[in-house]
Order: C-alpha cells, then sequence, then structure tokens
C-alpha cells in the first residue's frame, strides 16, 4: 500500500511539473493555432491603474506610460485612487497638469480594492482596448505597441505581457523567483500555440473593452477576467514581446505572503469558473486549467505523502532510503536557503530553487487551509520591496 502511495505521489508531482507542460509542447507542434497579429494595428487604448499609498511610485510609473511609443491621441490613462492618504492623488495630479496625453483621476472612497476600482474606471474608459497596469508597472516603450497587435485577430480577447524580475542584489529570492517565472513564460508560450493560456501576469494585460464584465469585490481580476473571455469563446494569449520590469521582493517573508494572498483569490476563482473544469465544454481548457492550476496548487498534498512514504519505506528497501535521503537533502537545502537570505546573503540557484519552490507550496498550503476556512482577499497594501 505504501509503496503505492509513493509512486502515485511521485507520478502526480512528475506530471503537475514536467509531464503536463511536455504534453502541451507536444500538442503545440502537432496541431498549432496561430495568431494573426498585424503591427500596423493601434486601437484607442485607455491605460487602468489602480492605487493605494502608491506615493513612493506612482510618478515614476506614470512618466513611465507617458514615454510610450505610441500614438498620443490614442492613448489615455485612469487612475482611481483607494482612499490613497499618502499624497498619491496629488502626484497624480501634478503629472497630469503637464502631460500630453489625458490622465484622470477618480477617488473611491471608502476603500474597496483593486477590482471594484477597475469597475469603476471601465465605464470611463474611451478606449476599445483596455490595458492593466499595476501602480509600480514599469512597461518597455514598445509594450503597448507589442500587446495590441495581436487584436488584429478577431477571436483574440485577451493579452498577457512577460513580467522580467530586476534585482541588482542577485536576492535569493529574486533568483528563484526569476528561474519560476522562466518557467512560467515557456509554458505560456507552449499553451498560447494550442490556443489560449490559464494564467497571466496583472501587471501588463490588455482585453477587449466590450467583453470586461463588472466582477465581485472579492475576485481576483488577473485571475477571473481572462477565464470570462474564454467562457465568451475568445482566446487569451501571451505576448513575450510586451515586457513589463518588476523589482523581485528583497525577503521571503513579503513573497510568501504575496503568494499566500494570490493563491487564496485564485482558489476562490476556481470555485467561481469550477464549470471551465468540465471537460463537456472545453476539454482542453478543462485540461490546462485542472493540470495547471488547480493541481500545482495541490501539489503540496502530494509533496506530504510522497515524504512520509519515502520515510515508511526506507527500511524496506534500499531505493526508498535513497529516495527519502535526496527528499532530505531538498528541505536542507531550502532551509538553508532560508536562513541565508534571513541573513542577507545573495544565494547560488543550489539554494535559491529548493527554497522558492517549497516557499511556493507552503504558500498554497496555507491558502487552502484559509480557504477551508471561507476566508477572502479584498483590499491590498503596496508591494513591498
Amino acid at each position: 500500500m505504501m509503496e503505492f502511495v509513493f509512486w502515485a505521489s511521485f507520478a502526480l508531482l512528475f506530471y503537475i511539473y514536467f509531464g503536463y507542460p511536455l504534453a502541451v509542447k507536444a500538442l503545440a507542434m502537432l496541431k498549432p493555432t496561430p495568431i494573426a497579429a498585424n503591427d500596423d494595428y493601434l486601437p484607442k487604448v485607455s491605460i487602468l491603474i489602480a492605487a493605494y499609498n502608491e506615493a513612493k511610485d506612482i510618478e515614476a510609473t506614470l512618466r513611465n506610460k507617458l514615454a510610450l511609443d505610441y500614438p498620443p491621441e490614442k492613448l489615455e490613462v485612469l487612475v482611481i485612487s483607494d482612499e490613497s492618504e499618502d499624497g498619491t492623488d496629488r502626484i497624480v495630479e501634478e503629472v497630469a497638469a503637464a502631460a500630453d496625453i489625458p490622465i484622470r483621476l477618480f477617488r473611491q472612497i471608502p476603500r474597496q480594492g483593486k477590482t471594484a476600482g477597475l469597475n469603476t474606471l471601465v465605464p470611463k474608459a474611451n478606449g476599445d482596448i483596455l490595458l492593466f497596469s499595476d501602480a509600480n508597472s514599469q512597461w518597455d516603450t514598445q509594450a503597448v505597441r507589442k500587446l495590441c497587435r495581436n487584436f488584429a485577430d478577431p477571436q483574440v480577447g485577451y493579452v498577457t505581457g512577460k513580467m522580467v524580475y530586476v534585482h541588482a542584489d542577485g536576492s535569493m529570492v529574486g533568483d528563484g523567483c526569476s528561474a519560476y517565472m522562466r518557467y512560467e513564460n515557456w509554458l505560456r508560450d507552449q499553451e498560447t500555440r494550442i490556443g489560449s493560456i490559464v494564467g497571466v501576469d496583472g501587471g501588463i494585460d490588455a482585453m477587449r473593452k466590450e467583453l470586461y464584465q463588472p466582477l465581485g469585490a472579492d475576485q481576483l481580476p488577473d485571475f477571473v477576467q481572462p477565464l470570462k473571455v474564454v467562457d465568451e469563446g475568445y482566446r487569451v494569449v501571451y505576448e513575450p514581446e510586451a515586457l513589463l520590469k518588476e523589482e523581485a521582493l528583497s525577503d521571503g517573508g513579503s513573497e510568501f505572503s504575496m503568494r499566500v494572498r494570490v493563491s487564496l483569490r485564485a482558489l476562490w476563482a476556481l470555485k467561481d469558473m469550477k464549470h471551465l473544469m468540465n471537460p463537456a465544454g472545453d476539454p482542453i481548457f478543462a485540461w490546462q486549467l485542472i493540470s495547471h492550476k488547480l493541481l500545482r496548487y495541490a501539489a503540496f498534498a502530494p509533496m506530504v505523502t510522497l515524504a512520509l512514504a519515502a520515510i515508511y519505506l526506507a527500511p524496506v528497501k534500499g531505493f526508498y532510503a535513497l529516495a527519502a535521503t535526496g527528499y532530505a537533502l531538498f528541505l536542507y537545502l531550502a532551509w538553508s536557503g532560508h536562513k541565508k537570505e534571513k541573513e542577507g546573503q545573495a544565494l547560488s540557484t543550489l539554494y535559491a530553487l529548493p527554497y522558492y519552490f517549497m516557499l511556493l507550496n507552503l504558500a498554497s498550503l496555507q491558502a487552502f487551509v484559509a480557504f477551508s476556512k471561507g476566508e477572502k482577499k479584498v483590499i491590498w497594501n503596496p508591494r513591498k520591496g
């Protein structure tokens, strides 16, 4: 029985992290679905930014948007301040006064969170394409052009760009996080080739305004809105040349808290859109959503059963003793990475990857516990570097 638990757990983990990506790659090679992109397609766009106490970053973010290589007569920026108290509103107004494109400020009182803020902004937007930026997002100057060229294809309803982490000090979490994002971006590229992706970067996204659906304040727009686009019969695709540069969090505690929050809201989103996991609808996308999201968030479970089975079987056969030793070594490297990070040391990939892998799965575990208790996250605080 324990041998079955060991091999079933191992097979599930292998499928989650390697089997599913390889299967998507094979399907993309056998039956690709190209995008009819056009670099000359330049629709009218609105950039939407929700901000809460972002005085530290909002000016740089707005000036970044003013420097975009896009026809200014087709571009506007809308900012909603979620009852900010640190001078964010004043900074937005000062930048807007001297800007050569429209920058409009709205204020949300009482504080209700990002999703409610976006619901307020969308009806006020004049663009045919909505672009979503975080209050600290730095886009490449060509980002809007690269995103919008995909909308020349009438089947494309939502486009996400590529987030790249930048870190001057080579911090451990940054290294591990960058490796994780390289893995995720490769997988998104393969998923795009077969139809739609199942995960996006909320700091550099775009969608057709006509497809936007108001969401509940507790729903995660970066997750639910793309799923609703798929539900409407449109594609959600990845544009690797639309770049978002974001500074990696400088400590594991901040990264862990952020991952718990995102994972919790994603679990609620999966519950809200659970009908998309029914293979009777779109069997390919249902398979993607279950494999890439549901099983990924639940990967901590086979990790635990694999460890317990290996420990139980170690005295029986040398192979299982070797497996238990390897598992223990992996945990040691992760723990060492945690300790070194706490001491402010920059770590090599040898420590960074185990640490970040465990951080993600422990965050998912905590999110599952919170989800089982019915907890929800609606409002947010500025990300600390």
